[in-house]
């Protein structure tokens, strides 16, 4: 339902998008991941026809987006330079934007009711919160019903229980049978809502995966301790688990708990500790883009 095809996009001298491939498919939500500045809202604006490529293609429902016939009921965008008139309502706006293309008054009542914004659309939009503007953006993506929702940052100024709120009406939406893609910069923010992940840095593609293999990578080695670790470790190496002394009866296994459990059981051997080492996804992500934290912001 959305295609990047070796997509290269150079602004000047500078490369923001490097030979980029991958499919969103419908039915699914996919997370679009990358450091700040990694290519991900130059991607999102190639694919909604508002930057064109230097090279490569892409595609939304089968076509370039400028080629749709009545994109705005086909495709709803909720992009960072969202913004409304401040002296505006959230309802009037949302109708001014309505009228625009031909969408029943109607429909901007049931998507207030939708983003939770039917009293505070009576407000200006210049007494918003942030995460109310969020909403707004939300409640305009979804006017025309659409049947592909490209959403950059949309959790951005929500409040832990608006997090949540989105990540089930996220979920709602795609087993309708949309097509969802979402882009953030941290991983576990959107890893409870995401099916997928496509993850790029320097624009370039690092891993499309599903989001369950992503977690699978955080799941760690075994830290064992026992007053007999040279014994186990001799017993472990016999039965082909790597094995790495760490100091003070200590060994970490590259191997499950139950099975070095089983192991030092089957041969007498005491145990002190079992246990998973677990990195976090924040630290999975920071491997796959090779991400320096200190330099962040940079």
């Amino acid at each position: 339902m959305i295609e990047v095809e070796g997509l290269t996009k150079r602004f000047g001298s500078t490369l923001a998008v490097d030979d980029l491939s991958f499919t969103v498919k419908p039915g699914a939500v996919t997370g679009f991941l990358g450091p700040n500045g990694a290519g991900k809202s130059t991607t999102m604006r190639a694919i909604l026809g508002l930057v064109w490529p230097t090279a490569g293609r892409t595609a939304v429902l089968g076509s370039p987006y400028r080629e749709l016939d009545r994109p705005a009921r086909r495709v709803g965008v909720l992009l960072e330079t969202f913004d409304a008139h401040p002296g505006r309502s959230g309802r009037n706006h949302l109708r001014v934007l309505a009228s625009a293309v031909g969408i029943p008054r109607s429909r901007v009542e049931e998507v207030l009711a939708l983003v939770d914004l039917t009293e505070a659309g009576r407000r200006r939009v210049k007494g918003y919160s942030l995460g109310m503007r969020q909403r707004l953006g939300l409640a305009a993506a979804l006017l025309g019903d659409p049947e592909v929702l490209v959403l950059d940052e949309p959790a951005n100024g929500l409040d832990p229980q608006g997090i949540r709120w989105l990540r089930g009406f996220l979920r709602s939406l795609a087993s309708e049978g949309r097509t969802i893609l979402i882009s953030s910069h941290v991983l576990a923010e959107v890893a409870q809502t995401v099916d997928e992940v496509v993850i790029i840095h320097h624009g370039k593609l690092i891993r499309h995966a599903a989001m369950a293999e992503v977690e699978a990578m955080a799941a760690g080695a075994t830290r064992v301790r026992s007053p007999e670790a040279d014994r186990l470790a001799a017993l472990l190496i016999r039965e082909s688990v790597d094995v790495r002394a760490a100091g003070d009866g200590r060994l970490t296994v590259a191997g499950t708990p139950e099975r070095v459990g089983e192991i030092a059981a089957a041969n007498g051997v005491v145990l002190h500790e079992l246990t998973v080492e677990r990195a976090t996804l924040e630290e999975v992500f920071l491997e796959l883009t090779g991400d320096d934290p200190g330099e962040r912001g940079a």
